[in-house]
């Protein structure tokens, strides 16, 4: 299975951090091919290796920390790195908006960094611990983990190899716990081929309670949930909700020219369910969905220049983004 693309909005305007990522990853792997000669210089190769890779024993006793950094950005062939880059595309995008772009950035770093902790742990235990590990999919690991906690109802694109070659749309909640479930069985078996499977359960694990702690308690340290382009953000600006269920409260995402409203629902709705007015004495935002018998009432706080668009409105997965422009 390989995915090609997914339907999980994204907000906040273009992911930088993540085409960067995918930039230097691309820019390296160039300059890996021009030193080993396509790795066919094999003493330049180990060289390479053994300097910028993140070799576990070196690792567990404090020697050649930067190796944590510089390994996550190598790879040993072209099919590694466009393996890893086509998911780093495909689930990256999403968690950018939903972390900023510098948070998402340094949680990318963490994420790879523990997920070289656990690879170190294991090859050191199995007698491996002086063959260096190179390759991003740890950290990426922790996007697809936190991507699934984020996204769950999302649709993802995805090639089939089999006997034929076809494509599917197969639900986020389907398609990442297996590929997790494979990595721990071949971890756990001892599969190996070259592939760090431990990295990947580790990155994996570390995003899953990156994910769940963001989802739950960041609002308790100010933090907020989307920060890019943002000259001011709010918190979470939930005045009410006349419903009973436990629904997560609307994010207000402000940006240089325009303000977004995100709603996330259990159900699924149509455009065509949601009713907005915005009161311009008190710039409350009212959001009605008749079908759910749900009322929403925002604080938006925003300047008198800034006026509803109606037809920005739009529903994904039941995620609803309702958003505001500046008219001046």
């Amino acid at each position: 299975m390989f995915p090609i693309n997914d339907d999980a909005p994204t907000t906040n305007g273009k992911p930088f951090v993540n085409y960067g990522l995918i930039a230097i990853n691309i820019i390296i792997f160039i300059y890996e091919i021009i030193i080993t000669s396509y790795f066919s210089n094999k003493l330049a190769t180990i060289e390479l290796y053994s300097n910028y890779g993140a070799i576990p024993s070196l690792v567990l006793s404090g020697q050649n920390l930067a190796s944590l950094f510089t390994s996550m950005f190598m790879h040993g062939s072209i099919a590694h790195l466009l393996g890893n880059m086509f998911f780093l595309y495909v689930f990256g995008d999403n968690l950018e908006g939903r972390f900023g772009h510098y948070k998402y950035l340094i949680i990318y770093l963490l994420w790879g960094i523990i997920a070289s902790f656990a690879q170190s742990i294991y090859a050191v235990s199995t007698g491996s611990g002086n063959i260096p590990a190179i390759g991003a999919s740890g950290a990426i690991s922790g996007v697809l983990a936190a991507y699934l906690i984020f996204f769950p109802k999302a649709k993802i694109q995805t090639i089939i190899f089999a006997f034929f070659i076809t494509t599917v749309r197969i639900p986020a909640l389907a398609f990442i716990p297996f590929w997790f479930i494979m990595q721990l069985i071949f971890a756990l078996i001892g599969q190996s081929g070259g592939i760090a499977y431990l990295a990947h359960v580790g990155g994996f694990l570390a995003g899953v309670g990156t994910a769940y702690f963001w989802k739950f308690f960041a609002h308790l340290f100010n933090w907020p949930f989307i920060d890019s382009k943002i000259h001011k953000t709010s918190t979470f600006q939930h005045i009410q909700d006349i419903t009973v269920d436990k629904d997560p409260p609307p994010e207000v995402i402000h940006g240089n020219d325009f303000l977004d409203v995100i709603i996330h629902l259990p159900s699924i709705i149509e455009v065509s369910d949601i009713q907005t007015k915005l009161d311009t004495s008190t710039n409350v935002l009212s959001i009605k969905i008749p079908k759910l018998d749900k009322t929403y009432s925002v604080s938006l706080q925003t300047p008198e220049n800034f006026v509803l668009d109606a037809s920005s409105i739009s529903v994904i997965n039941g995620i609803i983004k309702i958003r505001m422009k500046r008219i001046s």
